[in-house]
């Protein structure tokens, strides 16, 4: 059975960019795959932080997992900071990985760009997450698109790591989903949706009440042409629309721009907040009520204690390798 990992970082309310482009899989996978999915709140702090509202957001995305699907009977869910060693492979890691490719870290460019007081840990944290995914001997991370530069990182970390001491990690694949596997901002589709947008109709939480959400979808941006037709590179905006009804609704693209053949966007907007709505209010409903009970705290501990036989046995393998008593 192939092993799989993956986080989430609890920054703030999980919108669908997190959801379609990651989340959702986590769920189907866990039927297929020894699966370990975490709360990477360690990777919170690159940016400062109101302590309690840390400890707070972690268990809203804990609560969240279970919310849309995810069975601790299933799978390992567990937070990060409670297994401590993520942050020893870190180090070891730290220790392989090289300036330059560090300085090629997309989104470190993009969240330090500006600033010049930016944070040791922004800079390293990509090393971080190679070993999130490396002390549980992954197969396979399902991530969004544009986590594929840093699953890139830690494969070259691993095949590093075992050439110049010995074969001790599995080298993971990155599972992209082809279609839909980046959600794009409601307000500029040519960008991702994204929660640090200027705008919050940029995005919809899964969280965001149905009156909301009918507002900002109402709002989305699309164009002149007023022809329903998938084409990211010239109507961003109405294929951004075509993806998110998709993906709820369980219908293929080219069996929406059949029914939208001469049907303006009114409608599909319409019905792009009806499938959005109705695929969020149960979800919504489950987390109000986990969210508020014993139940969560007590999985979260059972997932970090089977979390962390896994990675003290990775991490004791690393240490003989490299001589380290």
């Amino acid at each position: 059975m192939k092993r799989v990992f993956s986080g989430v970082q609890p920054t703030n309310f999980v919108h669908l960019g997190n959801y379609l482009g990651a989340i959702q899989q986590f769920v189907k996978l866990q039927d297929q795959a020894d699966c370990y999915y975490c709360v990477v709140n360690l990777h919170a702090i690159t940016i400062p932080r109101d302590p309690q509202e840390l400890r707070e957001k972690t268990l809203d995305l804990a609560a969240m997992y279970l919310a849309v699907g995810l069975d601790p009977k299933k799978a390992t869910l567990f937070v990060q900071s409670q297994v401590r060693a993520h942050s020893e492979a870190g180090w070891l890691l730290q220790c392989l990985a090289r300036i330059g490719e560090l300085n090629r870290m997309i989104q470190y460019k993009e969240k330090s760009k500006g600033s010049d007081s930016v944070v040791a840990g922004l800079y390293t944290y990509p090393v971080l997450q190679a070993a999130d995914i490396l002390l549980y001997q992954a197969d396979q991370v399902p991530v969004g698109e544009d986590q594929k530069q840093h699953i890139e990182l830690t494969r070259e970390l691993a095949e590093r790591f075992n050439r110049d001491y010995g074969h001790v990690l599995t080298v993971p694949e990155a599972l992209i989903q082809k279609e839909g596997a980046k959600i794009m901002g409601l307000d500029e589709p040519e960008k991702k949706m994204s929660k640090s947008a200027d705008s919050h109709f940029n995005y919809i939480t899964m969280l965001d009440e149905p009156k909301l959400i009918e507002k900002k979808l109402k709002r989305a941006v699309t164009d002149s042409e007023n022809i329903v037709r998938y084409d990211p590179e010239t109507k961003p905006g109405v294929s951004n629309l075509l993806v998110l009804y998709s993906r709820f609704a369980d219908i293929s693209i080219c069996e929406l721009e059949r029914k939208y053949e001469g049907i303006g966007y009114g409608q599909l907007k319409k019905d792009v907040i009806e499938a959005t709505i109705d695929h969020l209010t149960p979800i919504q409903q489950r987390y109000h009520e986990i969210r508020l009970s014993d139940e969560l705290i007590r999985i979260l501990q059972q997932g970090a204690e089977k979390a962390n036989e896994v990675a003290e046995q990775t991490v004791r393998k690393m240490k003989d390798a490299m001589g380290i008593l």
